[in-house]
């Protein structure tokens, strides 16, 4: 069975994916999931993901900003050891962080298909979103797991492009709404 390829990200009303940590990563509106009252059922998603987590995916400017952080996180330990794949045409071998589980560098979005064409579970995407966007457009994307979030940014990094591309349909596997304002969608990639 093919592996399962499964984007999940924090995402405004209007589609932006951009800085949702802090201004420092380069939106002058950063920081916006922390500015939304926090609520734990909001984010049971997150915790639900690692049961199906079997390696994680990152591009290369996601990479930079994860790597030297998350192998050391006590949030997100569960993730350590787990296979990750860094698609990216320029980071070298020598590059990569010790001591975060086997990191294997990919170059095209053709090695990534092939990779989903090996046997093996589910693989997710954190961050990332032009990788995810590529992917998406090359119709690799098979499930998007997204907490939206009750903010209007206009500008920064969307997950889907505003090019005529063929219409896509997708099947809501799972919805929930929060006292917060954070909607849960999780869709399927209809086939």
């Amino acid at each position: 069975m093919a592996r399962e390829l499964v984007y999940t990200g924090f995402m405004s009303l209007d589609g932006v994916l951009d800085s949702p940590g802090s201004e420092t990563e380069g939106h002058r509106n950063g920081g916006w999931v922390a500015q939304t009252t926090f609520v734990p059922e909001a984010f049971s998603l997150k915790g639900e993901e690692l049961a199906d987590t079997t390696a994680l995916m990152f591009g290369r400017r996601s990479y930079d900003a994860f790597a030297p952080i998350w192998p050391g996180s006590e949030d997100h330990a569960a993730y350590k050891d787990l296979p990750k794949y860094v698609v990216s045409t320029t980071l070298a071998d020598d590059e990569l962080v010790d001591g975060w589980g086997s990191i294997t560098v990919l170059r095209s979005v053709e090695d990534v298909a092939a990779l989903k064409r090996e046997e093996g579970g589910a693989i997710f995407i954190h961050g990332s979103a032009e990788l995810a966007r590529r992917l998406g457009e090359a119709d690799l994307i098979d499930r998007y797991n997204l907490l939206v979030f009750p903010v209007l940014l206009g500008g920064g990094k969307g997950l889907f492009g505003r090019g005529d591309v063929d219409k896509r349909n997708l099947e809501l596997r799972e919805s929930a709404a929060y006292a917060n304002g954070v909607a849960k969608l999780v869709y399927d990639v209809v086939r």
